[in-house]
């Protein structure tokens, strides 16, 4: 796995996520350390982003390694006008990795052939988003004790949401039954169902939950984005389509855990928090474990 770029969640084997997510229980057991002892690593980040920009850099320093980048584009280079290529062909003079955010979809595929380091991507556009994916497959592993055969409830925008897109990729590795509950204008694209077909794995589309809720074992909650829309009035539309509320809970498994990867807006109601099925602020804290274990292994230290 030394140097191998991380760019869609399809990069890297079943044994490859096993790997990580073995690395991660360790990093969650004992954080601190110096792997990244004069290791630089270089954050790109064109999108906003609080938890995966925060969790990288946490990661980074958790491990003894320094972090240089930007966190808006705005103040880099990109305003004079220059291209993705440039400034992936110069940062790649300054650092030992880059990790990339970028709201084009393949950007990050783009940097990895240009780059002369490792590119891992924190998400590009609806595409992808794979180091939340590893941390939702090891929060689904910490909390059911497996990752086989699960019933998975994607619910909200699945057309423009790249951790869903992600996630069942990843978990369709582990033969998921999906749930995809979303508005028409939202759903699951047909390249995603194309996939699953071929596998020969179940999945079923609905416009509610609140009367199957009972056959989840996980709830991946998604704010409908309204960054992705082109059309203001499609976004006010399916804005509200979804909230999952703390009464829907109460008879679901024992087992079941909703996820979110955040931010939330008002897709799960604040009542939710204090139910112990809730996980997602604790699904944001794997991340730091998660990425540590990603970095580490990108570079070829673990």
């Amino acid at each position: 796995m030394k140097y191998k770029s991380l760019v869609s969640i399809n990069d890297y084997t079943k044994d490859e996520y096993l790997r990580i997510l073995e690395l991660a229980a360790e990093f969650e057991k004992k954080p601190a350390h110096d792997l990244l002892k004069n290791k630089i690593v270089a954050t790109l980040f064109y999108e906003p982003s609080t938890r995966t920009r925060l969790s990288f850099e946490s990661a980074v320093s958790r491990l003894g390694g320094k972090i240089v980048g930007f966190s808006d584009s705005n103040s880099s280079s990109v305003t004079k006008g220059e291209t993705l290529k440039d400034t992936i062909k110069i940062v790649s003079n300054y650092c030992d990795l880059i990790v990339i955010r970028h709201p084009m979809e393949g950007a990050a595929r783009y940097a990895s052939e240009v780059a002369t380091v490792p590119i891992i991507n924190a998400g590009d556009g609806a595409n992808q988003h794979p180091t939340q994916t590893l941390l939702d497959l090891y929060s689904i592993q910490k909390t059911q004790g497996i990752l086989e055969n699960l019933n998975i409830f994607l619910v909200g925008d699945l057309k423009y949401g790249r951790t869903v897109h992600s996630l069942l990729m990843a978990m369709s590795q582990f033969n998921a039954t999906f749930y995809f509950i979303s508005p028409p204008e939202l759903k699951m694209p047909d390249e995603y169902k194309i996939h699953l077909d071929k596998l020969g794995l179940k999945y079923y589309e609905n416009r509610d939950f609140a009367d199957i809720i009972e056959k989840a074992d996980i709830i991946y909650m998604t704010r409908v984005q309204k960054e992705r829309f082109s059309d203001p009035i499609e976004y006010e539309k399916t804005k509200n389509a979804y909230v999952l509320q703390n009464y829907m809970l109460k008879n679901s498994k024992s087992n079941l855990k909703v996820l979110h990867p955040l931010p939330r807006v008002n897709e799960i109601s604040l009542d939710v928090d204090d139910n112990e099925k809730a996980y997602y602020f604790k699904q944001a804290l794997n991340g730091v474990f998660v990425r540590q274990a990603i970095i580490s292994s990108v570079l070829g230290l673990k």
